[in-house]
């Protein structure tokens, strides 16, 4: 037979309504007598009922996180750190990934699934404004990055272009002048990708020296795409003397390569990331790079995010944040 609350109350000596407390987490309870409660749920093997409680209440105090590949260390530790403060403002949370395909994007939005969550933050990186408007339905949805910056939407981002010209600058300030950009494309001027590409264009606008689009070399924002860029710019003789990854992912992987044709670092060539993923601490040498403001990001979105589900956050229009940035001067680029 189930066991219920009545039997919980019981076996912990208090009233039904001090156990529904406990369950939710009710601030001003004596600590002996939440651990009285516990103690029994644990003994008696006591299971909440959450779909009853959420028919109550109107809330399932689950949030739903969509990325589009968790594959990606800056997309794992994000939602590390996600999950890490929505638990401590009581909340849950359900991961996917997108593998950024429209359909899996607009199916985040439309899954009968969501009726489980009370929120979602989202990174689209296909879908348009208009697109996520028509299908967000009527419960909240928080956008993290910069693919989509529009009025309507809620969004926490980065600073992406002032942190790339701050990297850059310090690249230019140790001398740098060829310096190789990996993973943009000429002409690119929105996402991650075109916003880190202007940034790096003004900090050598600031110090005179002329763009060179030589020196921008493709490649996927991984390890394998990182180590290409550099080893097409090598076999084709294009000279420099540092290497901006426009993510931690492309420098590790364009440092691995110099090092293995000889190429000291950073003697020869300096080399900066983006994102301080745990590894750049820890590869050889250490990687210089940027950590734009993760647990910033991860306080404000969840923060807004549950705003938005308890009516405190009542504009209509959409909330802009951008978190802020810091250098992180490393063995690469000291």
């Amino acid at each position: 037979m189930a066991v219920t609350m009545n039997d919980v109350a019981r076996a912990a000596g208090v009233s039904l309504k001090t156990v529904s407390n406990v369950l939710n987490d009710y601030e001003f309870i004596r600590p002996a007598t939440r651990q009285r409660v516990q103690d029994a749920i644990a003994e008696l093997g006591y299971e909440a009922n959450l779909t009853a409680r959420s028919l109550r209440s109107g809330k399932t105090h689950m949030l739903g996180l969509v990325l589009s590949d968790l594959a990606a260390p800056y997309y794992a530790e994000l939602a590390s750190r996600l999950m890490t403060t929505a638990e401590r403002r009581g909340y849950r949370v359900l991961v996917e990934q997108s593998g950024a395909l429209e359909a899996n994007e607009l199916g985040a939005l439309q899954d009968p699934l969501r009726q489980l969550t009370d929120g979602l933050l989202f990174t689209p990186l296909v879908m348009g404004a208009d697109a996520v408007v028509s299908h967000r339905g009527t419960k909240p949805v928080v956008l993290l990055g910069e693919h989509i910056l529009g009025p309507r939407l809620d969004l926490v981002t980065m600073r992406n272009q002032d942190a790339a010209q701050a990297l850059t600058a310090h690249l230019l300030a140790g001398g740098r002048r060829r310096i190789a950009v990996l993973g943009a494309q000429p002409g690119e001027s929105a996402g991650s990708a075109g916003l880190r590409l202007n940034g790096y264009r003004s900090a050598l606008e600031d110090a005179g020296v002329p763009f060179d689009p030589a020196l921008v070399a493709p490649g996927e924002w991984r390890r394998d795409g990182g180590a290409a860029a550099v080893a097409g710019l090598l076999e084709r003789g294009v000279p420099f003397d540092g290497v901006f990854g426009l993510n931690d992912a492309l420098a590790l992987g364009a440092m691995h390569e110099l090092l293995v044709r000889g190429v000291k670092v950073p003697r020869d060539v300096a080399v900066v990331g983006f994102d301080d993923i745990d590894e750049a601490r820890f590869s050889s040498p250490s990687l210089t790079t940027v950590a734009p403001g993760m647990d910033e990001i991860a306080e404000r979105s969840i923060g807004l995010l549950i705003d938005r589900i308890d009516g405190l956050e009542a504009r209509v229009d959409g909330v802009h944040a951008e978190a802020g940035f810091v250098l992180k001067i490393r063995d690469s680029a000291p």
